[in-house]
């Protein structure tokens, strides 16, 4: 099966780690392109482009101001990449959890175990 180009689908967009770290910054508001330059620090055609793929897939919404573009992230857009990673989240917690819990009944018996025996250096 051929591999969904990253201007036709949100999960190859975000794929590239230039364009979640763009999506990270538009989180907190509203950004003109030469801020975003400014802050990712990678050139202004790379971000352009970077913003074209994002914005082609509905990640990030563009309004014009003069000659300005300023750009947003589209919350409803990515919802859908949320609910699936926390499939991952969900699954990952559970995991943690039966380490966690394997761990401390191990330490449990290696302190029945060793209840009234004292190190040879006490001795």
């Amino acid at each position: 099966m051929a591999r969904a180009s990253t201007t036709s689908d949100a999960f190859n967009a975000i794929a590239e780690p230039r364009r979640r770290q763009i999506l990270s910054y538009l989180v907190v508001q509203e950004r003109q392109v030469g801020e975003i330059v400014a802050a990712i620090g990678i050139d202004q055609p790379s971000v352009s482009k970077h913003l074209g793929v994002l914005h082609k897939v509905g990640l990030v919404h563009m309004r014009r101001n003069g000659r300005h573009r300023l750009y947003r992230t589209n919350a409803a857009a990515i919802q859908p990449l949320h609910e699936w990673t926390g499939t991952f989240e969900r699954y990952w917690k559970h995991q943690l959890n039966r380490v966690k819990e394997r761990a401390e009944a191990q330490m449990s018996r290696e302190g029945a175990n060793n209840a009234g025996t004292f190190p040879k250096e006490n001795l």
